[in-house]
């Protein structure tokens, strides 16, 4: 296949999602395949601490947001019954725009009887870019205050290229971030820990992810013999166990040194080439 993309989530912060899907690009590199790491968690990107990538590209990514010509404008209102997400508000004498709440799709000044309104670009993020462990390195980095993710992430997805194996980093939970970063991945592999409250939003990553139909499968990370609701949960929904990760004192070292699990422990190495042949069995399938 010419492309495959694999997303790696979880349904809450913490369970090692990151290290998975760092070591695993990392494991792909050094076995000779064309890989490129996206880090589309943008609030809060990390995959750079384990990557160590050498960076070369910075980019500006902006979103359309409408600008109002007053000398043009009859208040008509037109453009803010247009608005589903209420950025703009026409008063008597003036049009309020509210741009965080803009999404950029530019059906205010498509309707606009005057052509008084135009877009202009609004920074939101950048793009850092390098090479990591013989990895291609992008990360997506919001701008502090920002209440939009998705076009970030939209722009960090563009940058993969025909014949990688992309793996997506995506953000911990179900929100519209996530949704946006598996969208048009082929698998998607949950990290979850044998916890309550891991088996809570595994539950509901899983539920998504079976709505939105992409398959998917779970590692459990953390693991200390003890992961039988997980793994009960699992064979009741069907949901197969990919790997198991112990809860083994190296890797927290390691992860705490800012090194790949397959750095501290070489025999990970394998395991990952193993899960990601399996991966691409369920896809071909």
């Amino acid at each position: 296949m010419s492309q495959i993309r694999i997303a790696v989530a979880s349904g809450k912060g913490g369970t090692g999602k990151t290290t998975l899907a760092t070591s695993l690009a990392a494991a792909l590199s050094q076995a000779g395949k064309n890989v490129v790491y996206l880090d589309c968690d943008v609030e809060e990107p990390n995959g750079r601490i384990l990557l160590k990538p050498s960076l070369t590209f910075k980019g500006e990514v902006s979103v359309p947001v409408p600008r109002v010509n007053e000398e043009l404008c009859t208040h008509c209102g037109d453009c803010a019954a247009a608005c589903e997400f209420n950025a703009l508000t026409v008063l008597p004498d003036q049009v309020m725009v509210f741009e965080e709440l803009c999404h950029g799709c530019g059906a205010c000044s498509l309707v606009c009887p005057e052509k008084a309104i135009v877009e202009i670009p609004r920074p939101i993020g950048v793009i850092n870019s390098g090479q990591g462990f013989g990895a291609r390195f992008v990360e997506g980095c919001l701008n502090v205050g920002e209440a939009q993710s998705p076009p970030l992430i939209r722009a960090v997805k563009q940058h993969s290229l025909p014949g990688e194996v992309v793996i997506v980093d995506a953000p911990p939970g179900t929100s519209c971030p996530v949704i946006e970063s598996i969208a048009e991945s082929q698998f998607v592999i949950l990290v979850t820990e044998p916890t309550p409250f891991g088996l809570h939003d595994l539950k509901l990553a899983v539920s998504m992810l079976e709505q939105r139909g992409i398959p998917h499968g779970v590692v459990i990370n953390r693991d200390e013999g003890d992961s039988g609701i997980i793994t009960e949960f699992c064979q009741g929904a069907g949901v197969d166990v990919l790997i198991r990760i112990p809860f083994d004192r190296r890797i927290a070292e390691a992860y705490s040194r800012g090194d790949l699990l397959s750095e501290c422990c070489p025999e990970y190495v394998d395991r990952l080439m193993i899960l990601f042949d399996s991966i691409v069995r369920r896809v071909a399938a």
